[in-house]
C-alpha cells in the first residue's frame, strides 16, 4: 500500500480511503487511483487489510460436509446475502471430526473474521471450543443447536414429525423409526420427535434396532443396516419405515431394491419409506421420496440476517431476527409412501 500511494502520489490515509469505499473520495481523485490501478496491476491483500482492522468483512461458515447438497444450497444462500452486504464469506468443512472443527475455529481466530455461522458437530463438537469463539465474536448456529441458549435457526422438528406421522397413520400403516447415527443433536431430538408424535395419536412408538456408529456416510449405514435387517427374514415391526433423514431414505431403498422388495404406496408395493429435509436429491429417488421439506433458503436467509444484525449492521428490511428461529416444514407427498 505504502508502495501504491507513492506510485500514484497520493496519501497512504487517502488511497485507503479509496479501497474501504470509492466513492468516499472526490472523483477526480478516484479516477487518478484506477488509471494507477490499471498500469501497476495492484490489488490489496484483503487478509492483511482484514487482520488490521477492528472488526473484519470476513464472515466465517463451518458446514460438517461439503459435498451434501443441503449444505451447499444453504451456504450459497448465505454467501450471496453476505456479499450484498459487503461481506466475504469463508467456507470450511469439518468433515464430521471434531478436530477438524477445531481447526477452522482456529483460522477462523487467525483472520479475525467479524462472525460465524456453524452447522456443528454437536455430540463430537468441543464444546469449550465453540464456547470461547462465542465469547470473542458473534455466533449463529444452524441445522442442529448447540445447546438451549445459543442463537439458533432450523427446523421445528417436533412439528415436521408431527406432519410426516400424522400422513402416514392416515395413509397406511403406522411408521416404525430408522435413526440416525449419534454425529449431532438431531439424532436425539428427531427420535423423541418421532415417539412423542406416536403418542400423540395413542399409538405405540417402534424404533428399528440400529448399530450405534458414529459416521456422517449415512446412504451407506443405511444401506447397510437395512440391508442387515431384510436378510435376517425377521418381519418388520410395520410396513412403513420412517427415516430419520433423507439421506438414510436412499440407503433403505437400496437395500430394499437389492433383495427385490418395492417401495411405494399400493397394494402391489412391499414396503413404503418416508424421510425427512427433502434434500435436493430426494426428486430424482427411484421412487421419489415422501418427505418434509426443510427450508434452507429461509435458514440460510435468516441466520446470515441474524449474524449481521450481531455485528452491527441493519436488517435488510428494518425487521430484528429472532435469537432463535424454529421453521414449521412443509410435506412433500411423493411415490415412496
Amino acid at each position: 500500500m505504502e508502495d501504491f500511494s507513492e506510485f500514484v502520489g497520493l496519501s497512504r490515509p487517502t488511497v485507503s480511503k479509496y479501497f474501504n469505499d470509492p466513492f468516499s473520495v472526490r472523483k477526480k481523485t478516484r479516477d487518478t487511483i484506477e488509471v494507477a490501478l490499471k498500469k501497476s496491476g495492484f490489488r490489496p491483500n484483503m487478509f492483511a487489510v482484514n487482520l488490521n482492522r477492528r472488526r473484519s468483512n470476513i464472515i466465517g461458515i463451518i458446514i460438517p460436509n461439503s459435498a451434501d447438497p443441503f449444505y451447499m444450497a444453504l451456504t450459497r444462500r448465505i454467501e450471496l446475502i453476505a456479499n450484498e452486504a459487503g461481506f466475504l464469506a469463508f467456507v470450511l468443512s469439518s468433515d464430521g471430526k471434531a478436530e477438524m472443527e477445531d481447526q477452522a475455529i482456529q483460522t477462523f481466530k487467525s483472520m479475525n473474521v467479524a462472525g460465524a455461522i456453524i452447522a456443528p458437530l454437536g455430540i463430537k463438537s468441543h464444546h469449550a471450543t465453540l464456547e470461547e469463539l462465542g465469547r470473542s465474536i458473534p455466533l449463529v448456529y444452524v441445522d442442529s443447536p448447540l445447546d438451549e441458549q445459543s442463537a439458533f435457526v432450523g427446523t421445528n422438528n417436533r412439528q415436521s414429525f408431527g406432519l410426516i406421522v400424522d400422513y402416514l397413520c392416515r395413509s397406511g400403516e403406522p411408521p416404525c423409526y430408522f435413526g440416525m447415527p449419534s454425529v449431532n443433536t438431531n439424532a436425539t431430538t428427531r427420535r423423541a420427535a418421532y415417539i412423542e408424535a406416536m403418542q400423540s395419536f395413542g399409538l405405540e412408538p417402534r424404533v428399528i434396532d440400529i448399530s450405534d456408529a458414529a459416521t456422517w456416510d449415512f446412504e451407506r449405514f443405511a444401506f447397510e443396516e437395512a440391508s442387515r435387517l431384510f436378510q435376517q427374514g425377521t418381519p418388520l415391526p410395520t410396513k412403513t419405515i420412517l427415516c430419520a433423514n433423507d439421506r438414510l431414505a436412499f440407503g433403505v431403498i437400496a437395500a430394499a431394491y437389492e433383495i427385490g422388495l418395492k417401495v411405494g404406496h399400493g397394494n402391489e408395493c412391499d414396503i413404503r419409506v418416508a424421510g425427512h429435509d427433502d434434500h435436493p436429491l430426494s426428486r430424482y429417488a427411484c421412487p421419489p421420496i415422501t418427505t418434509v421439506a426443510q427450508n434452507y433458503n429461509e435458514i440460510g436467509r435468516l441466520s446470515i440476517e441474524l449474524l449481521l444484525q450481531k455485528v452491527g449492521e441493519v436488517p435488510t428490511a428494518g425487521q430484528a431476527v429472532s435469537e432463535r428461529t424454529l421453521l414449521s416444514a412443509e410435506i412433500m407427498l411423493r411415490k415412496s409412501a
